[in-house]
């Protein structure tokens, strides 16, 4: 299921970030190119679940297709762990081709 591959995907990067309970970050649920919509956001749902269980806070996130390979099937997840001065960049403006927000 979405849940059981996104559980495979999301535990080896938690564990290897060594996130603790109460901390927040930032998901990036990015499509290969081949993958649908939908599908992706089925898996930041399951994603959301898994590190909500842990008590693990997305407070920024960015799905969708942004690095592609020739609409191969698959997705991948980025995760960073936020803090004041991440977040404060994060949400600064940006104007560029493929992405815009802020202005």
């Amino acid at each position: 299921s979405a849940a059981e591959i996104t559980e495979m995907l999301a535990t080896p990067i938690v564990e290897d970030l060594g996130l603790k309970a109460g901390e927040q970050v930032l998901a990036f649920v990015n499509g290969m190119g081949g993958t649908p919509l939908i599908e992706l956001y089925i898996v930041f749902d399951a994603l959301n679940r898994i590190l909500g269980g842990k008590n693990i806070t997305i407070a920024r996130s960015l799905v969708g297709n942004y690095i592609t390979s020739l609409e191969m099937a698959g997705c991948s997840i980025t995760l960073v762990r936020l803090d004041d001065e991440l977040t404060k960049y994060w949400d600064a403006p940006v104007h560029t081709a493929g992405l815009r927000w802020g202005i």
